[in-house]
């Protein structure tokens, strides 16, 4: 059975187990295919040789994008399976992670390589300094921790930690990690440019893609900056 799961063309995502504190939260990555051919992976996860093989057969992989601070734990090994891909992380991951190769620093100036393909947008006023990609062949925009899309959740601590945060069963994001936006008015200029894009779909990292009425259901997960 293939990891990888098409969303659209030369889109596709895998989803693994991700435990954060203890809360089951999962994570997933992004895999895009350029029009040159070559392979982007924003937001990297473990890769095993089924995932590896999977993702080979659709081109080299020539970029590895860390999308914020925080998304950096399987960097390594991902450059370490593709030493020739540059490696792309906002400029403040440097100091958080002098181990890795980053090679460019996210701006919202797209790599030559990307031209036509994905336009970056940073989120300011944030500490997490995420940079959130627009996929305009499939109107899809690709984030990591813009919002969070839980529907359910078996995970009774989890499923507890949602509710408190307010985020059980809808789009949003937790009460207590709203404390990250340490500037919301230069963070509602960057949403607002964001919501300005003719997306109709949003890969989130923790929880399920938002497939329906995306562009409302992302204006009502962000209210309350």
């Amino acid at each position: 059975m293939s990891r990888l799961q098409a969303v659209a063309e030369n889109l596709w995502t895998v989803s693994v187990h991700h435990p954060f504190m203890g809360l089951h939260v999962g994570t997933r990555m992004t895999v895009v295919r350029l029009h040159t051919g070559d392979v982007l992976l924003y937001s990297p996860v473990p890769l095993d040789a089924a995932l590896r093989a999977e993702i080979d057969a659709i081109g080299p992989v020539m970029h590895i994008v860390c999308p914020n601070v925080f998304h950096h734990m399987y960097a390594g090994e991902a450059v370490a399976a593709y030493p020739q891909a540059l490696l792309h992380a906002p400029a403040e991951l440097r100091k958080k992670r002098k181990d890795l190769p980053i090679a460019a620093a996210l701006s919202e100036n797209p790599h030559a390589d990307w031209q036509g393909d994905l336009q970056p947008f940073a989120l300011r006023g944030s500490l997490m300094h995420e940079t959130v990609f627009y996929h305009p062949l499939s109107r899809t925009l690709i984030t990591s921790d813009l919002v969070e899309n839980f529907k359910t959740m078996p995970h009774l601590p989890t499923r507890i930690w949602f509710w408190l945060g307010g985020i059980l069963g809808r789009v949003g994001w937790h009460r207590a990690l709203r404390l990250v936006y340490v500037n919301r008015r230069a963070a509602r200029v960057s949403v607002e440019q964001i919501l300005g894009l003719p997306f109709e779909r949003v890969i989130v990292a923790h929880g399920d893609i938002i497939e329906h009425d995306a562009k409302e259901t992302l204006r009502e997960g962000l209210r309350w900056l």
